[in-house]
């Protein structure tokens, strides 16, 4: 069970704990189609943080209450982005820590240290790209619509989708057309593009999927060494940021000191024996 009582404090997040060592997020203002207003950002920066430290969690799911995975930027009750008063510097000095507050609650997703799966349904627009781009793992119902909306409320997206989504897909010239136009596109668009590596057939199906075959395969990460998963999302991370060259130097590195674990035996027998293995915590 969770090591952390935070979970059970957010107002825009559900936090179940379906197995031993998988922790499901569900984003939870279904009547507002998960749109992100400050208060769900805060939260699932505060979430992925304890996530990042808590030790029972080995995999995450993440998915949307109701009819949408992510509505985007809650319009509504967004904060104020060209306060009057003061100077220009100094509303964008403001300005500036906002944003960073933003992108660090995304980058919480991608920083935790455990693979977070992302199961999408309904509209994906604007923030829910952001967010699910830095997710591992992203599959999606038939029904998934995304779009990058930003440009159509007159900005560019500024909390990670233009950092992240070049780099996980596989065409530059789709990324910058989707990127400019704000057009929305389908499951098996994104499929072809590779945004999402599986398509199910409706929400429903979906849903028993996240029930069942997310699940399952957040409870295999799970039941690998803790180690070895950690740090290949840090390793995949890394390395996608930087040259091959710099990625082996930096793997030599790490490895020299994570070698040592007790699990690197542990695991070779048990592959040697085809018995599972069982795995200290973090």
């Amino acid at each position: 069970m969770p090591s952390s009582n935070i979970y059970q404090s957010f107002e825009c997040l559900r936090v179940t704990f379906p197995s031993d060592s998988v922790l499901h997020v569900t984003l939870n203002r279904p009547r507002q189609r998960n749109a992100l207003n400050p208060r769900m950002w805060e939260e699932i920066g505060q979430c992925f943080q304890a996530i990042r430290s808590d030790s029972d969690v080995r995999a995450v799911v993440l998915s949307g209450e109701g009819s949408a995975f992510c509505a985007g930027l809650d319009l509504k009750e967004s904060p104020d982005f060209n306060p009057s008063g003061d100077d220009a510097s100094r509303r964008a000095y403001r300005l500036r820590a906002l944003i960073l507050n933003y992108q660090a609650a995304f980058s919480a997703i991608q920083d935790c240290d455990r693979p977070v799966i992302a199961a999408i349904h309904g509209p994906c627009i604007g923030g829910g790209v952001d967010i699910i781009t830095a997710c591992d793992i992203r599959h999606c119902s038939a029904d998934a619509i995304f779009s990058v909306k930003e440009v159509d409320i007159g900005m560019a997206a500024d909390v990670g989708t233009l950092q992240r989504l070049q780099k996980t897909v596989g065409s530059d010239s789709w990324v910058r057309e989707v990127c400019f136009t704000a057009r929305a596109f389908g499951s098996q668009e994104a499929l072809q593009q590779g945004l999402v590596s599986k398509v199910l057939a409706n929400a429903q199906v979906l849903l028993a999927y996240i029930e069942d075959d997310a699940l399952q395969l957040a409870t295999t990460i799970a039941s690998k060494s803790p180690i070895g998963v950690m740090g290949t999302k840090h390793l995949l991370n890394y390395s996608r940021d930087h040259t091959i060259a710099e990625g082996l130097a930096y793997t030599a590195v790490w490895n020299a000191a994570m070698l040592q674990t007790k699990d690197f035996p542990k695991a070779i027998a048990a592959t040697m024996s085809k018995k599972p293995a069982t795995f200290p915590k973090l």
